[in-house]
């Protein structure tokens, strides 16, 4: 008899839909790493706050949750899309309370409008990064969505290395601030984000030989 951790998403997803809660929660599950990563980074990007990624993520599951019946993919691709269009609608609500925060004039909407389409375009880059750090998937991956199994590499990376990348490739930043951000001369990030690419690769690579 297989555990959940044995079960593939799409399984976990017919479990979901019968019924079963604790299908439902594994299924999420899969997804932190990816979604802590996406709101990592608009929050960094987008919300001059300091808003806790791991509150967005858990509001998100918690909406989820409520509003699973609602959804009406059958494949993992469609479901990570589900997921991400309520971390944005999440994350758009914590710039609209940025917004209003300040004072009210015409350029309140104007701001908050650029700002969807900066979040939208942002999450776009993201996953271009996180597929094309996976060129030629594995078996493995070939069942599963390459985002999410990226975020799941990054994650357990060490936490510079994670770090020099999450600024530099999904953020965007130039080495200077970079180097600023991490309190390091910029000629030692150069040499840290390096080593944590072929780090990156050195994982995809022995995850295709499995």
């Amino acid at each position: 008899m297989c555990t959940l951790g044995e079960l593939q998403p799409e399984e976990l997803l017919a479990g979901a839909r019968q019924g079963q809660s604790k299908c439902l929660g594994a299924l999420l599950e899969i997804y932190r790493n990816y979604l802590s990563l996406l709101a990592r980074t608009q929050i960094d990007l987008h919300l001059q706050s300091r808003a806790n990624p791991s509150d967005v993520v858990q509001e998100t599951y918690l909406q989820a949750c409520r509003n699973f019946q609602q959804f009406r993919g059958n494949t993992e691709k469609e479901l990570l899309a589900w997921l991400r269009k309520i971390l944005v609608h999440n994350l758009i609500k914590l710039v609209e309370k940025q917004v209003l925060a300040k004072k009210r004039d015409v350029r309140r909407e104007v701001s908050i409008e650029r700002q969807r389409r900066e979040l939208g375009h942002s999450a776009g880059r993201l996953e271009s990064f996180l597929v094309s750090q996976c060129s030629s998937p594995s078996a493995h991956a070939q069942q599963r969505e390459v985002a999410a199994l990226v975020a799941d590499q990054l994650a357990r990376l060490p936490p510079a290395y994670r770090e020099v990348i999450v600024l530099r490739n999904l953020e965007g930043l130039p080495f200077d601030e970079v180097a600023k951000r991490m309190e390091r001369s910029a000629g030692a990030v150069r040499i840290l984000w390096l080593r944590a690419l072929d780090r990156l690769r050195d994982m995809r690579m022995g995850e295709e030989l499995l």
